[in-house]
């Protein structure tokens, strides 16, 4: 008798992919000094040279067949990342992540109008419970403005459209294809903006622009390799797992204090998440089991 994993495997990717981007993120938030779009065009340059020597290892065509959904999906992502390196540069770095993991929620409205997707009722109050724990550690953080607020938002309404995007390529493209155009899509636009406000960086700069690239380009693939193996609404919500990440990071690291309120919100996320994993699991196992007795 096979054995079923408590974790889907996409579950499990994206899991992968919060902690690779939470590595990333560290590293944005130290190179203050770096404006946002050069960090964006470095990044996805050294994505794209691994993403390249990827598809050529599988031998895949990396121009794709579907370009106009893979060009979508480029402009839709590079928007997002612009977006929240400005805002991680400019507010606290849990602030940013929370006001990025409004992303999940957009992604699966969205997801019920592009894919046709539904969500129960009951993935609703986990969603809810999450957007709860979310502000919880929030706290309408008098550091973060309403412009880099707004900023923050629509990054996560970008993220929601480009996720529904690579969910609509699932089958269609290798995800080494998808992760590349986005990438590419990034060198130019980010190349078009530094070419009128570049700075030089110096020192560890160049290392940290490194890591960025890495641990970016590992997250990535693994964020595309959910989407196209799990539902959209079942992968999206643990992506709150990355606020634990910035909660822990920002302390240890930059000495962003949080509150008992903020610690208690950031217990709700995760018993969100776990919720939200357990009840995603059974209904697929539920609806496995009405297919194979239909």
């Amino acid at each position: 008798m096979q054995k079923t994993s408590f974790l889907s495997e996409g579950v499990t990717q994206m899991f992968l992919s919060t902690l690779s981007f939470a590595l990333a993120n560290v590293f944005v938030k130290e190179l203050k000094h770096i404006p946002a779009m050069e960090i964006v065009l470095i990044r996805c340059l050294l994505a794209v040279i691994f993403c390249y020597a990827g598809l050529r290892y599988v031998r895949e065509d990396w121009r794709g067949s579907n370009r106009k959904l893979l060009l979508l999906r480029g402009i839709f992502g590079t928007t997002a990342l612009a977006f929240f390196f400005i805002t991680l540069q400019n507010i606290p770095l849990a602030s940013a992540m929370t006001i990025q993991y409004l992303s999940p929620i957009f992604t699966a409205i969205i997801a019920i109008f592009v894919l046709k997707e539904s969500v129960k009722f009951s993935q609703w109050i986990f969603y809810v419970l999450a957007f709860v724990g979310v502000l919880m550690v929030e706290k309408f953080d008098p550091r973060v403005s309403f412009l880099y607020l707004l900023l923050g938002i629509f990054s996560a309404f970008c993220s929601g459209v480009a996720y529904n995007l690579v969910r609509t390529l699932r089958g269609r493209e290798h995800p080494l294809i998808v992760v590349l155009h986005f990438q590419i899509v990034g060198v130019v636009v980010g190349f078009l903006f530094t070419i009128f406000n570049w700075e030089t960086p110096v020192g560890w700069d160049w290392f940290f622009l490194l890591l960025i690239g890495i641990f970016s380009q590992l997250g990535q693939v693994f964020l595309t390799n959910a989407f196209q193996k799990e539902r959209a609404a079942s992968v999206a919500i643990v992506n709150y797992t990355g606020l634990i990440y910035a909660l822990l990071i920002g302390w240890f690291v930059f000495g962003e204090l949080q509150t008992l309120q903020s610690l208690m919100g950031m217990l709700l996320v995760v018993c969100s998440v776990v919720l939200s994993v357990i009840y995603s699991k059974r209904q697929r196992d539920v609806e496995n089991l009405e297919s194979s007795i239909g």
